[in-house]
């Protein structure tokens, strides 16, 4: 379904466009939102009239559950309704399934992330990604079909896509990879980086952006650090060649079947390669063999960020979400009764 396809879909419930226009958005993306945001998007007064009637709307129809949370003035609304979601095509999409409290919040900065480019046309599923990008780019070529991990298909050229954040397209066809850092250590952030080295490298125009909810802004210089590393410094052949040496002989280490004088360079590799780099490329060799290297090793990514083909941005969310946790759990109702909320 296209974007129209889907606004006219929920449309036709009896909503008008710019509220399924909204709805559409809240369900690809979050399955929760609050009045706020409503407002911002539709540019009205937030608490109006006009915000009140929508929210009253689908809360009266059985379109979302209603929750109090932390701050006894907010409320937040998670949209359930399967028909809904049948209606633009995801019934089983996971954002109308029960809502741990503790995922709201994180869902509430994905959604203001989107918010701010709406002119963006969003990729949400694996699907819808790998279909977009094997039509419009050419997949690389691999020396050895043999080095790829089970399962992968050495046609597509976006890889495996870790993780289930949007992919944004503009209308000039440039690719907004986006990152929602909820945490201020970097460690699952490197594993998105390496996972979307295909993409980067094969995309003729991409922007990397990193959303950064306050106060974690303040970490933002341990994520360029990482971007440095894996984006920015491409491994050097013999450096690749005494990481292979080092990963080979690792093992039989282990097992203590290691002669003395290779243990000594072994403890001597360990230091050197003891990076939270080296460690994660470590683990991916083990599943996808010198295949792993691939990523690490091309200057591509580098060379498009030195042009301007590759960007990386920081997005600073000006809201604060705390006060939004909710009080409990948001829970689907039953057809057969009345909305059912469990504690969290």
């Amino acid at each position: 379904m296209t974007s129209e396809d889907r606004i006219q879909a929920v449309a036709d419930f009896g909503f008008t466009e710019r509220q399924a226009r909204f709805l559409v958005t809240v369900m690809r993306h979050a399955g929760v939102c609050v009045p706020r945001q409503y407002a911002t998007f539709a540019g009205i007064a937030n608490g109006g009239e006009k915000s009140n009637a929508f929210f009253d709307k689908i809360t009266r129809g059985g379109y979302a559950v209603p929750c109090d949370c932390v701050h006894n003035r907010a409320r937040l609304y998670h949209v359930h309704h399967k028909p809904l979601y049948r209606a633009i095509g995801e019934p089983e999409s996971r954002y109308r399934r029960p809502v741990p409290a503790r995922r709201a919040l994180e869902r509430l900065m994905l959604l203001d992330a989107v918010l701010t480019s709406p002119d963006l046309t969003w990729l949400t599923s694996l699907s819808e990604k790998v279909a977009h990008f094997s039509a419009v780019i050419t997949p690389e070529p691999v020396e050895n079909p043999s080095n790829l991990p089970i399962g992968a298909n050495s046609s597509a050229p976006v890889g495996t896509l870790p993780g289930t954040f949007p992919i944004g397209i503009d209308s000039s066809g440039r690719t907004v990879v986006l990152y929602l850092a909820t945490v201020p250590w970097t460690d699952a952030f490197r594993t998105f980086l390496q996972g979307h080295a295909v993409l980067l490298r094969t995309a003729s125009a991409w922007t990397l952006r990193i959303v950064l909810p306050r106060p974690l802004d303040r970490v933002y210089a341990d994520y360029q650090a990482v971007i440095r590393e894996e984006l920015e410094t491409p491994l050097h052949p013999a450096t690749i060649s005494e990481f292979k040496w080092y990963f080979d002989q690792r093992q039989p280490a282990i097992a203590n079947d290691a002669h003395a004088l290779t243990r000594a360079f072994l403890d001597r590799a360990a230091q050197v390669f003891s990076t939270p780099r080296f460690t994660l490329l470590y683990r991916r060799w083990l599943k996808q063999g010198d295949a792993a290297f691939e990523a690490v090793s091309s200057p591509i990514v580098a060379e498009a960020l030195a042009s301007g083909n590759g960007r990386v941005e920081c997005l600073v969310l000006p809201h604060t979400y705390r006060h939004l946790s909710p009080l409990v759990n948001l829970v689907r109702s039953t057809p057969q009764g009345p909305v059912q909320l469990c504690c969290g």
